[in-house]
């Protein structure tokens, strides 16, 4: 059975349902939860040092081939046998659409920064991210972005209008994703997507979308003293993962918020408009 959001993502293994689960975390990538909001990172830094330097080597061996394989056509195409000008030509488009997948993932896992934490508040039901632009699975990019390497996007999203997706990376690892599609109010619609839990083994990843879900409604089993740092520790989390990473002030202080009445202040003090 597809998936009822639309557009289909590609990859796409099954959708999840909101809602209470009683299963515990299991995980270390919640940072921090209090009483209003948690906030969980998404970039494990031994994880991000190793495809960074794999994107890395991929983009700094195939420029040059690049540019060897295309004087090779200009200056012999007259005197190439056909064969060998067509794998040429082949080897060029080729390490061209490499190169154009590599750069946005070189760009990703550079630029993401203190494991690009997503909050969720559940006494205003508000999301927020602030990630690399290029923190995604998407492979069309305009091309003008390449030369945008710290393009960010910092956005604030309704917990409604988010819906869960698990997506396979169709290699052997039979890694999967948890991925949040942002749907149009009351529709299946997708108008924008947000990495949520990246690469995990069989069903792991279906954890962290449990206690999130167990936490925007109460739920006993998200208990929010499993983090990185107790509830007492705000100041030392914020410290850690949030001063210095480009967060709006009204942003933060909408972290902790607890009503729709205090957000509405907070943004009407900062001149925030929708």
């Amino acid at each position: 059975m597809p998936s009822k959001y639309r557009p289909q993502i590609l990859g796409w293994f099954g959708d999840l349902d909101k809602g209470p689960y009683s299963v515990p975390l299991h995980d270390d990538r919640l940072s921090y939860a209090n009483n209003t909001y948690c906030a969980f990172i998404r970039q494990i830094p031994s994880d991000q040092a190793f495809y960074l330097c794999i994107h890395m080597i991929i983009v700094i061996f195939l420029c040059p081939t690049i540019v060897l394989l295309s004087i090779l056509i200009y200056l012999c195409n007259p005197i190439l046998e056909t064969k060998l000008f067509l794998a040429t030509l082949v080897g060029v488009i080729a390490s061209c659409c490499a190169v154009y997948y590599a750069v946005p993932q070189l760009y990703h896992y550079l630029f993401s920064r203190r494991g690009s934490p997503i909050i969720f508040n559940r006494k205003t039901g508000k999301v927020y991210v602030n990630e690399s632009y290029f923190f995604n699975f998407k492979f069309l990019h305009h091309p003008s972005v390449f030369l945008q390497p710290k393009k960010r996007r910092i956005k604030e999203y309704d917990w409604d209008d988010l819906h869960g997706v698990i997506i396979h990376n169709m290699s052997r690892n039979a890694l999967s994703s948890t991925v949040l599609m942002v749907c149009q109010p009351g529709t299946h619609q997708v108008i924008d997507h947000i990495m949520l839990d990246p690469m995990r083994a069989g069903a792991g990843s279906t954890f962290v979308w449990g206690w999130i879900n167990s936490f925007m409604v109460h739920y006993k089993s998200a208990n929010i003293d499993d983090g990185e740092y107790k509830s007492d520790q705000e100041a030392e989390f914020k410290a850690h993962r949030i001063e210095g990473q480009g967060w709006p002030e009204w942003m933060v202080e909408a972290f902790n918020a607890t009503s729709q009445e205090e957000l509405a202040e907070i943004k009407q003090r900062h001149h925030i408009t929708e």
